[in-house]
């Protein structure tokens, strides 16, 4: 494949130019054969050379005649006039023009597509057999060998020509410059949709202003010193790597030492999916005062939209050939049943990992391919094509778990003999032995036992819910753990069924909470619903329920969205040892609904 010639291990690239860096040596580098010495700078090499001189007035436009004039160590690969004609050179000193001052100079695109794509920092020479890969100034692994780079082949005579600051190779046309799937999505028009997105704050990139995840890392050993003022290092030329803050979610898409696939929709595709899942991220109209960053008009944009790009991202070291036969691990899977758990609740859930991705229906099926420096852009252009179930992806179960510390935001109080406020119920996370026959069947293998503190009334737990999508149907329960689970010896009096009531707690659109009975009774010992006194529980408490507004990615202390289990006990049942209002509470799951 194409891109395969970038790859390179990154180490050697570095170590290789730390060397040459260090050497005062640096014209036995690789043992190439030098041409000679000659007089002057590079700069002033290209600039009295007239095959040379279109490029020349690129390399002057953009600034670069400075930095190749300077001190510092460069090997340029320069192309004559006869294949990089005067009208390509202007329409690159325009399009230079056109960006400037909408966006640094380390950022326009001609500096870094053409410009640095035609110099290194430090020097290269070649040998009779070399064949290398270098790292070119922008970034790009460019494979330098005897008789040429990339695709060009050097001139004859002007191989290895030394001046005072490094190397000139004349080639016979201009590198071409490799996008990687990050600077792919600008240059294909049928992906500006998620390009504005992935750009957002980019001014020529995007159509908003405002920076979601684009950031820029400055590079200070790829860049040009110029010396020290004040104390600190004052650079010629500064080099910075475009970076976006999604890539740790995605992958390093904008890195050219990672192999990656990355499925993405065209516009029409993105058009659709926006407009379906933008309803599933309707906040609040006031949930403003819980950001420290946006508003909700932001976070509504911002969450749309990764549901869609979330899960498409597939890195090639642990995708291998064979292994996307069977399916294919997204960067946001789950790699091990333990992460599984630790992320969803249960090893058995496998979201973002997709089966048969090759075959009809898989979601690489049908992509329209982009070979791309560090992998491939799979372009979906129909919306019939895209096939990511939401239930594979964002959709998610909710399991909260009685046991976290953050799950439990209240519980009923009462006073004690001094007057002071006490919870009426005490808390003891109980965990299920291994040889217990409950072992595996309590989430976890952990529940905690509710116990009250004043035997004669009922008492309330409320859990936080988080995470929750509007308008999206979940089928909600509480699982309930036995006696038994905690001790195999539990007396008939422990073991008891109870009697729940369930109560959700949530916000309307104008932010005014609101509580809704959803179960105003229900027996764990109803044999009717398949609830039995020494069983694992899921009782239901509500089918295809939907929230108005959504509390996804709200990190609240006290969650808009709470559900409250109340026992519903009475002293008569109690004392007639007919039930107990001891809760053994496991978790409570949310449940997308499945028509």
């Amino acid at each position: 494949m194409r891109y395969n010639i970038y790859r390179k291990v990154l180490g050697l690239a570095v170590a290789a130019l730390t060397f040459v860096a260090c050497s005062d040596t640096w014209d036995e580098h690789y043992e190439g054969t030098i041409s000679g010495a000659h007089e002057g700078s590079i700069w002033q090499a290209i600039k009295n050379n007239g095959n040379l001189s279109n490029f020349a007035s690129v390399m002057e436009a953009t600034g670069y005649d400075k930095s190749l004039a300077s001190s510092q160590v460069f090997t340029v690969f320069a192309p004559t006039n006869d294949q990089f004609s005067a009208a390509e050179a202007k329409a690159l000193i325009d399009e230079f023009n056109r960006q400037k001052g909408k966006v640094s100079d380390e950022d326009n695109s001609v500096v870094k597509e053409f410009v640095q794509n035609h110099i290194a920092l430090y020097n290269y020479s070649v040998a009779d057999t070399y064949n290398d890969t270098i790292v070119l100034m922008n970034g790009k692994y460019a494979n330098l060998r005897n008789d040429g780079i990339g695709e060009s082949s050097f001139l004859p005579g002007n191989v290895n020509q030394l001046y005072n600051n490094g190397l000139l190779f004349v080639i016979d046309k201009k590198i071409e410059y490799f996008p990687n799937i990050f600077e792919y999505f600008r240059m294909d028009s049928d992906l500006d949709s998620i390009r504005n997105f992935l750009y957002s704050g980019d001014l020529l990139n995007s159509d908003r202003a405002t920076p979601l995840f684009y950031k820029k890392t400055f590079l200070p050993e790829r860049s040009v010193a110029g010396g020290i003022e004040n104390g600190r290092t004052v650079y010629l030329d500064s080099v910075f790597r475009q970076e976006n803050s999604l890539f740790g979610r995605l992958g390093r898409l904008s890195t050219e030492d990672s192999l990656y696939w990355m499925v993405a929709p065209s516009n029409a595709v993105w058009k659709q999916l926006v407009e379906e899942y933008a309803q599933y991220f309707n906040y609040e109209d006031n949930v403003d005062r819980l950001l420290t960053v946006g508003n909700r008009d932001s976070l509504t944009y911002s969450n749309t939209r990764l549901a869609i790009v979330n899960g498409t991202v597939f890195s090639r070291s642990y995708n291998p050939d064979e292994a996307l036969q069977d399916s294919a691990l997204s960067t946001a899977a789950a790699l091990s049943y333990s992460n599984r758990r630790w992320m969803w609740g249960s090893d058995t859930l496998s979201y973002y990992q997709y089966y048969n991705p090759l075959e009809p229906g898989g979601v690489m099926y049908n992509t329209e391919d982009h070979e791309c420096s560090n992998g491939k852009v799979m372009k979906v252009m129909d919306p019939a094509d895209w096939n990511f179930d939401k239930s594979q992806t964002f959709c998610q179960q909710i399991v909260v778990e009685a046991e976290d510390r953050s799950s439990i935001q209240d519980m009923t109080k009462t006073l004690d003999a001094r007057k002071d406020t006490i919870y009426s119920l005490t808390t003891e996370n109980i965990n299920v032995n291994s040889d217990s026959k409950y072992y595996g069947k309590v989430s976890g293998n952990t529940f905690v036992e509710f116990s009250p503190v004043v035997a004669t009334i009922n008492n309330t737990v409320t859990f936080n819910i988080e995470n929750v999508l509007s308008n999206m149907g979940y089928d909600i329960y509480v699982v309930t753990a036995p006696a038994l689970a905690a001790d195999s010896n539990a007396t008939d009096v422990q073991r008891l069924p109870t009697i729940l009531r369930a109560t959700l707690n949530y916000h309307t659109q104008d932010g005014k909470l609101k509580s809704d009975r959803v179960v105003s009774s229900v027996k764990t010992d109803d044999a009717s619903k398949g609830y039995y006194p020494d069983s694992v529980n899921y009782v239901k408490l509500a089918e295809n329920y939907k929230f108005p507004v959504s509390n996804y990615g709200l990190y609240e202390e006290k969650s808009q969205i709470s559900l409250s289990i109340e026992t519903q006990v009475t002293n008569s049942q109690q004392r007639n040892k007919l039930y107990t209002r001891t809760m053994r509470i496991d978790c409570i799951i949310l449940k997308p609904h499945e028509e």
